[in-house]
């Protein structure tokens, strides 16, 4: 499946470079912030509280798109909003490439900034080619760093083996070989809004990357 990819330096590396830029200079996470692995647990399709919310979009996707996220909770009540919502961004990500849409409203909710404008011009590319997803992709081993009330950093793998471009007039999926280009590490920045929800306003990700490939 073609997702973005911009080329950065290892997880932590990426991630601590995205918070410096966030907090601006000077500033540094707390001790007890410190990039951590969370815990596994079992996986579940989409991120907690994808419509739960008044005021959230849909990000519900067609029965044969499916999106798992394992280890998306720490059980600390930041950290795992934080999780969530970078995982909307992603889904978000999706929902606008299903629904043809680089406008998208989920979009332009869990997005802003840089992250939002890659991403509406990577959706623009795949809907002009033509093309839709289709089949299933596992996004784990979310990193987390919170810098304060309002910024934060997050590192994750995604695996896309079982996932597939597909032409949305014929329906004709192309099921390319499998090869570690299909797992990809993502590095991103999170800001709070006034509205309580933690945009992803950088996102940065390689294909292959050793922290990511099995």
């Amino acid at each position: 499946m073609n997702r973005r990819s911009l080329p950065v330096a290892a997880a932590l590396a990426a991630t601590a470079a995205l918070l410096l830029t966030a907090c601006g200079s000077g500033d540094s996470p707390k001790d007890n912030d410190k990039i951590a692995g969370a815990d596994q647990g079992e996986p579940t399709k989409a991120p907690p509280s994808a419509t739960a919310d008044p005021g959230r979009p849909d990000l519900s996707l067609p029965s044969d798109v499916t999106e798992t996220f394992e280890g998306w909770k720490t059980g600390d009540k930041t950290k795992d909003a934080v999780l969530a919502d970078a995982g909307h961004a992603q889904t978000a990500v999706t929902h606008a490439v299903v629904k043809g849409d680089p406008e998208d409203t989920a979009l332009t909710f869990y997005q802003a900034g840089t992250a939002l404008a890659g991403s509406q011009d990577w959706v623009k590319t795949i809907v002009d080619s033509g093309s839709t997803f289709t089949g299933a992709v596992r996004y784990y081993a979310p990193r987390i760093v919170v810098a304060d009330q309002d910024t934060a950093a997050v590192t994750y793998c995604s695996d896309e083996s079982k996932a597939f471009n597909k032409n949305r007039k014929t329906n004709k999926v192309d099921k390319t070989p499998v090869t570690n280009d299909a797992y990809v590490l993502y590095s991103t920045r999170l800001e709070k809004n006034a509205q309580g929800v933690w945009q992803t306003t950088k996102l940065q990700s390689e294909r292959g990357n050793k922290t990511c490939t099995p």
